[in-house]
């Protein structure tokens, strides 16, 4: 496993190990209650915290992604952020105050005082459902490179294994401090993986005999007939999935994506409930989305050396045509190419620590946000609706408890996942986002409605996230052809389907209607 390795990769596998079990040990002070556990006490400063979003935003999938993306594309995916900000915008004005008004501990208690606490368990299920689909793509991802790396094949049980290992080191890194400990933790997995990406892209500059001016030239105009590589907005109307990156989609899609993100996505939001109030918290939030602009940019920008080191070989003084991108039969990233092929001794290791890194950074997200849904938005209500009285100390065991069980459920997933991916010829950048799509339009529907109306019941809120789930669904391609003629099928960008659930969600949401519009006190006492 370890022979493909020099010895200044083992020195950085051992550091890296040894910063791991002393920073685990330092941070991973006992939380006392809920509070300290889910919400780190409300203290954490703004730095740390939107440090926290932009390691929790970008994951495995960004690092292996992002220069899939580069390569096979150009820097249209930067354009995304204009949605980012209009989004982070409207959740720091609209949202992220009623969540502190309200005291919450999760987003989805703010539907409690309009439709009461089932509507809240029923988004926090869906949540749930989503955030296992989606969490657990990106941790396939990471499992798949670090088996690729380590065992050097992604057979069955290798990919498993990696999964398990991953999965163990995140479980045990948070399982006791909290998010306090996921934050800490986020910062520094952040530096390192962002490390790494400046670490390949310094050894692509060295290794390309070229200097940047004369890069710049050849992305510019890559060959005749080729459009730019630095293309920055495309302005194309185009509803597939190659063009979920146009302007139309990033202003209309990837807004609504980035609400559901920020807003209503306890992974994320979570991180911004730390804060010491709203002002903070919006502020947290809004420098996430301005820090994620040249973190994204690494990413790309070592696509595109990697389409100037294997697609242009008159600059590279080389007769090598462009590579097939395959790892034991199997197609694989071009970056992941790179890495098992080309990429310079002693940086494999840096690499490998780097795709950890950010597997690592988005697990531990997704394991205390999954817990805290779990036991303050299904299990203390259970517990109280038996009239059974717990002690703070309790619900913390039941934490820890259920982020084991979270673990568990996560793992399950990116082994679905290896198999899932098969019949789909979807990138993995695009995958990982696209299988947000499944929670968030029903959620998106049911907080429009919530928010600037007075319409909505119980049984509209269940029928929104119902039908905000099934309607992306029955947009698959995979699922289409079960269904419908051939002629009649189509391919839609995730962009559109998320679209057009989150239309049909907040119409189904809006034709229900309480006779009395009544917010309901809190049930539950903070």
């Amino acid at each position: 496993m370890l022979a493909n390795y020099t010895l200044p990769d083992l020195l950085l596998f051992a550091f890296y190990g040894l910063l791991l079990l002393v920073s685990g040990w330092y941070f991973n002070r006992r939380a006392q209650n809920t509070s300290d556990y889910f919400l780190g006490g409300q203290a954490m400063p703004v730095w740390m915290v939107a440090m926290s979003v932009l390691a929790t935003s970008q994951s495995a999938a960004t690092f292996l992604g992002g220069p899939d993306q580069g390569y096979r594309g150009n820097l249209t995916y930067l354009a995304t952020n204009l949605g980012a900000f209009i989004a982070a915008f409207f959740v720091a004005r609209v949202l992220i105050p009623r969540f502190y008004q309200l005291k919450v501990f999760t987003v989805y208690e703010l539907l409690e005082t309009r439709f009461g606490a089932g509507a809240k368990q029923q988004a926090g299920l869906m949540y749930l459902f989503g955030r296992i689909f989606a969490s657990g793509a990106r941790l396939y991802m990471a499992a798949l490179a670090v088996a690729m790396i380590l065992y050097g094949n992604i057979a069955a049980s290798s990919v498993i294994t990696a999964t398990l290992l991953i999965s163990v080191i995140g479980l045990i890194y948070s399982i006791y401090g909290g998010i306090r400990t996921v934050i800490y933790s986020d910062v520094m997995q952040a530096f390192t993986y962002i490390g790494a990406a400046v670490a390949v892209i310094i050894a692509l500059l060295i290794t390309i005999p070229a200097d940047v001016p004369a890069i710049l030239d050849v992305l510019q105009n890559p060959g005749a007939g080729e459009p730019s590589k630095l293309t920055l907005f495309d302005s194309r109307i185009d509803f597939s999935p190659s063009g979920v990156f146009t302007l139309t989609s990033v202003f209309t899609g990837f807004v609504l994506l980035n609400i559901a993100a920020f807003g209503l996505d306890q992974d994320m939001t979570q991180r911004v409930l730390t804060c010491r109030n709203a002002q903070e918290g919006a502020k947290a939030m809004l420098w996430s989305v301005v820090m994620v602009i040249p973190v994204m940019l690494l990413f790309i920008v070592i696509g595109l050396l990697l389409y100037i080191y294997y697609q242009q070989p008159d600059l590279m003084a080389s007769n090598a045509g462009a590579p097939v991108p395959q790892f034991a039969g199997e197609p694989v990233t071009i970056f992941m190419y790179y890495v098992l092929t080309d990429l310079p001794a002693g940086l494999k290791g840096l690499v490998t620590i780097g795709i950890l890194a950010a597997a690592l950074s988005t697990l531990n997200s997704g394991l205390n946000s999954m817990s805290s849904v779990l036991i303050q938005d299904l299990y203390r209500p259970w517990q109280r609706k038996r009239g059974q009285q717990r002690s703070e100390h309790h619900f913390v065991n039941a934490g820890r408890v259920a982020m084991a069980l979270v673990a568990l459920a996560l793992a399950s997933m990116a082994c679905l996942c290896y198999y899932w991916q098969q019949y789909s010829d979807t990138p993995l950048l695009q995958f990982a986002l696209g299988v947000m799509v499944f929670s968030y339009s029903g959620l998106l529907g049911v907080y429009f409605i919530t928010l600037f109306t007075q319409r909505g019941s119980p049984a509209s809120v269940t029928a929104a996230l119902l039908c905000g789930f099934i309607i992306p669904l029955l947009l698959q391609p995979y699922v289409m052809s079960w269904y419908l003629p051939e002629a009649w099928q189509l391919s839609l960008g995730f962009t559109w389907q998320l679209v057009i659930g989150t239309l049909v969600a907040t119409l189904v949401c809006a034709a229900g209607h309480q006779p009395e519009y009544m917010p309901e006190k809190k049930a539950e006492a903070k």
